[in-house]
């Protein structure tokens, strides 16, 4: 076991990227994840990396599109509405197949709405979150330790499928502090981006990095073989964790990130009043973990029911798995208040008809 070091969840991504083998942060200041960049501001230069405080989002994700053509691991992290900016960059990345982390610490909106957590870009993280058929793994830690751990997993699999990779936090996760522990990771094997632009590695070839393509024929197979990539991603790294879920159960809770956090916290809540609970957490919330739902479809007598800090975007992927098998139910807050346990545990009461 190494040491564990006490952080702020901001600088504890910051210090796994660096840890990672991260050699260019390109980023914005935006509330509540401004001390990612700030940590990267400081840090990186000494190490002889680079950081670059772009003029906007928009500059922010366009460099790291550049970077990452050139075959070096890179990462951008900003907040919802400065995600949204970046979108144009995202799918021009996707669709040149580059590798990169994109961190998103969200907060309420929609416009500029407030800076407290929120759950509420789940849409925009798994539904493509820009133009074009394309799709990328996104991870939602639910600890500090997680999301370190998911940053160093993150660079991996943004390299092992050239692809972008978000890590999408909530506002709580990205300003609260625990420990943390930054542990030797299975190494996993890794490509030699022999696609990079010329020049890496005193590299001979002359590579082109490119997402356009002006022949319908051309953009089918493009995208054809995009889908076949993607389809190996759901098949080989869909994460997700299973919480008091064996044996019969009134009710199982599907949450993420801080969210589930405090589900756990309504399990142990409801058992004392007989009130039996699991919980299914999805750690990528694309590639979905439906293989979760059809180990427990038969084990709930109630159904299940979507916790969010959203109007209920996650449910829709819930309704999904579930395929019309057991009913979905819904509790949420909204616009930065997070979900507390005696409320969630009053709608359970409700779903299955009060303490036991």
């Amino acid at each position: 076991m190494g040491e564990k070091v006490l952080m702020k969840g901001n600088e504890a991504i910051a210090e796994a990227a660096i840890r990672s083998g991260c050699e260019a942060f390109y980023g914005y200041p935006i509330t509540p994840q401004t001390e990612v960049s700030a940590y990267m501001a400081k840090k990186m230069p000494k190490i002889g990396k680079v950081f670059l405080q772009a003029e906007s989002e928009v500059a922010a994700i366009n460099m790291v599109y550049g970077a990452a053509g050139a075959g070096v691991r890179v990462m951008t992290s900003s907040s919802s509405p400065g995600i949204s900016l970046k979108a144009e960059g995202i799918s021009y990345i996707a669709g040149a197949e580059l590798p990169c982390v994109i961190v998103n610490i969200v907060r309420g909106g929609p416009g500029l709405g407030g800076i407290q957590p929120a759950q509420s870009d789940y849409f925009q993280a798994t539904k493509g979150g820009a133009h074009g058929d394309f799709k990328m793994p996104v991870y939602a830690p639910s600890s500090i330790q997680e999301m370190v751990d998911l940053v160093q997993e993150g660079f991996d699999v943004a390299d092992i499928y050239r692809t972008p990779v978000m890590i999408m936090g909530d506002g709580m996760l990205g300003q609260m502090m625990e420990p943390v522990e930054f542990k030797e990771r299975e190494q996993r094997e890794l490509p030699v981006k022999d696609w990079a632009a010329e020049g890496l590695n005193g590299r001979k070839q002359h590579n082109i990095i490119n997402s356009l393509f002006l022949k319908p024929e051309e953009l089918e197979e493009h995208n054809l073989k995009l889908a076949a990539k993607y389809q190996e991603i759901e098949k080989n790294e869909t994460k997700y964790e299973m919480f008091n879920c064996d044996g019969e159960k009134d009710l199982i809770m599907v949450a993420y990130g801080t969210t589930a956090r405090i589900c756990k916290n309504v399990i142990k809540m409801a058992e004392a009043e007989g009130i039996n609970l699991g919980l299914i957490r999805p750690i990528t919330i694309w590639p979905y973990p439906v293989e979760a739902f059809n180990k427990t479809i038969d084990n709930t007598k109630h159904g299940y029911i979507s916790v969010e800090m959203s109007c209920g975007q996650m449910i829709e992927d819930v309704r999904l798995s579930v395929e019309g098998r057991k009913p979905v139910h819904f509790y949420g807050r909204v616009g930065g208040m997070v979900p507390h346990p005696e409320d969630i545990l009053n709608k359970v009461k409700e779903i299955v008809g009060g303490a036991k």
